[in-house]
């Protein structure tokens, strides 16, 4: 499983609008080959600042299912007018990992 982090930062005049829209991405995601789930957290300490994480079964599962395909602009016409510059996104496998 690969874990890619998104760091979003969003308009502050946006941010209510952002997270209305945001709920409409699911589909999308749903749709691609090699999804497993995301989630969008909010930062307490910096207004306008989120981590989007999106899971993986490969990191191609990104770059090329999503990435390469029309769902990909239509995320991006979702979302990208609320982004206050460009998101910067990396990818990640587990080393370790606990119980909750």
């Amino acid at each position: 499983m690969i874990l890619e982090v998104a760091i979003l930062h969003i308009k502050p005049e946006e941010i209510a609008k952002f997270e209305a829209v945001f709920p409409k991405v699911e589909p999308i995601f749903r749709s691609i080959k090699g999804y497993i789930s995301h989630e969008l957290q909010r930062c307490v300490e910096t207004k306008g600042r989120y981590h989007f994480l999106i899971r993986w079964e490969t990191i191609e599962s990104h770059t090329v299912n999503f990435r390469q395909s029309p769902k990909f602009q239509e995320f991006r016409g979702l979302v990208g007018g609320f982004f206050a510059q460009p998101p910067v996104a990396e990818h990640f496998e587990r080393v370790t990992a606990s119980k909750l």
